[in-house]
C-alpha cells in the first residue's frame, strides 16, 4: 500500500518536527505553512490535511471564507488549547477532524484513518456534549429522518454520522463496503444533505433535513 499524502499546515516548527513522527510508510508528509498552501494542495487533487490553529491572521471560525477553502477536503483541525466550544465551531466550518496539535503520533494517524476514510474525528468530551444535546432535542420531537429512510437507511446513518468509516460499518452489519456506500447515498439523496458532517449534524438533533435543504440552496 503507497503512502497516503497529507499535508501538515504549521508556521511551528517545533510542531512540524513532532508531526514528522508519523509513520512515513502509512503517511507522505508535505509541510504547508498557510491557507494559500492548502489551496494547491487542493489544486494538485489531494485533499487530506492537518491544520495549526496558532496560525498566524488565521480567520474566525464564523467566516463565510471558510466554505470555500475547506470544501472537498478532508481537514483535521489541530488546537494547543482543545475546547468543545472551538471543536464545535471548526466541524461546522467545515473540518472533518478536531484534535490536540501535540497528541502522539498514533492518535494522529488514527484521526487521519478516520477522517481519509470519510469519517469524523473528535475527543470524547465533544462527543458526549453531542450526545447531551441529542438527548435533549429528540425528547418529544419527530423522527430525524422525517420517515424517508429504511431501517437499514438509518442504521448504516447512524454508525456513519458517528464516525465510523465504512469497513467498520460494513464489517458489523454483515454487509459489503459497496452496499454501504450505496446505503449512504441513498441517504444523502433522501434527506438532502453533501456530506457526513451535515448528516451528523442532522441526526444529532443539531439541524432538520429543512435546514439541510436550505444549507446546500445558500
Amino acid at each position: 500500500m503507497k503512502p497516503v499524502p497529507v499535508l501538515l499546515i504549521t508556521h511551528d516548527d517545533l510542531l512540524w518536527q513532532h508531526w514528522r513522527a508519523l509513520d512515513p510508510a502509512r503517511w507522505m508528509a508535505a509541510r504547508g505553512r498557510g491557507l494559500a498552501d492548502l489551496q494547491r494542495w487542493r489544486e494538485q487533487g489531494r485533499t487530506l490535511a492537518v491544520l495549526d490553529t496558532g496560525l498566524p491572521r488565521l480567520p474566525s471560525w464564523q467566516d463565510p471564507s471558510w466554505t470555500a477553502a475547506l470544501a472537498e477536503m478532508r481537514v483535521v483541525v489541530a488546537s494547543p488549547s482543545p475546547n468543545d466550544e472551538e471543536g464545535t465551531q471548526a466541524l461546522g466550518a467545515g473540518a472533518h477532524g478536531y484534535c490536540h496539535s501535540y497528541a502522539p503520533a498514533a492518535a494522529l494517524s488514527q484521526a487521519l484513518e478516520v477522517v481519509a476514510s470519510g469519517g469524523i474525528w473528535m475527543g470524547r468530551s465533544l462527543v458526549s456534549r453531542l450526545l447531551k444535546l441529542v438527548a435533549e432535542r429528540t425528547q418529544g420531537t419527530p423522527s430525524w429522518d422525517g420517515g424517508l429512510l429504511t431501517e437499514r437507511e438509518m442504521t448504516v446513518a447512524r454508525y456513519a454520522a458517528n464516525g465510523h468509516a465504512n469497513a467498520p460499518i460494513a464489517e458489523t452489519l454483515g454487509i459489503t463496503e459497496r452496499t454501504v456506500k450505496a446505503h449512504l447515498s441513498a441517504v444523502f439523496e433522501k434527506l438532502g444533505v453533501t456530506d457526513r458532517l451535515q448528516l451528523a449534524l442532522l441526526v444529532h438533533g443539531i439541524s432538520t433535513p429543512a435546514d439541510s435543504a436550505a444549507k446546500i440552496a445558500s
